[in-house]
């Protein structure tokens, strides 16, 4: 059962982070823009399982897209693709997208850059969350979705005729998701396992849990 306590959780991290957040993604994206990567629309950045990669976001990430952006266009999966992913591959959620999207380009003269200011960013990422006592929770991006599912902070799925689409139907013999806990010292159970999920970080050959969790 959702408590008042829990209700509108990421709203409030969301209004409160929305601002120093905003100041560290120009930062980033002039950076970036700096190196010149050209976008193809190749629509490989959102799919994570067909291309081998995991987007990994921190909490305060996860609460401002969440907040920001606009209804996804596709059900939630288990990490197989990002639901603000169009049909033509376009990502309809670009103001409030993430660090590591904002990071990702499939240049190839841009992808030996890439590492640095990955590294740079994330590392001012944490210390801006440890100085405003804002919970990491670094964990692949589906699970904080499924969080803000149960709690009732994400809004459903809608397809490009405005209907409302429905999740996929989840395994009768599966196990359901544990709901999140609540209180000052909780933390939501579908975050406490991100270290099960692949050793390989969203773009980079790397494990960003072993680092920033």
């Amino acid at each position: 059962m959702t408590t008042e306590s829990a209700t509108g959780r990421l709203k409030r991290l969301a209004d409160e982070a929305r601002g120093p957040l905003a100041d560290l993604y120009r930062d980033l994206d002039r950076a970036v823009s700096e190196l010149a990567p050209v976008c193809e629309l190749s629509g490989r950045c959102c799919r994570f399982e067909e291309y081998g990669h995991t987007l990994f976001v921190s909490e305060v990430e996860a609460a401002v897209l969440i907040a920001d952006a606009p209804a996804p266009v596709r059900p939630l999966d288990s990490g197989a693709t990002c639901p603000w992913q169009d049909s033509k591959g376009r990502c309809v959620a670009r103001e409030a997208r993430p660090l590591g999207c904002r990071v990702y380009f499939c240049d190839p003269r841009y992808e030996d850059h890439a590492p640095t200011i990955s590294e740079r960013f994330l590392s001012r990422l944490k210390a801006l969350c440890d100085a405003r006592g804002w919970a990491w929770n670094y964990a692949p991006l589906h699970r904080h979705l499924a969080v803000a599912d149960s709690e009732g902070e994400l809004a459903p799925a809608v397809a490009a005729d405005g209907a409302t689409q429905a999740a996929p139907p989840r395994d009768s013999a599966a196990p359901p998701e544990p709901a999140p806990e609540t209180g000052s010292k909780a933390r939501p159970s579908a975050l406490e396992d991100a270290r099960d999920e692949p050793r390989r970080g969203f773009l980079l050959d790397i494990n960003p849990c072993d680092k920033y969790s």
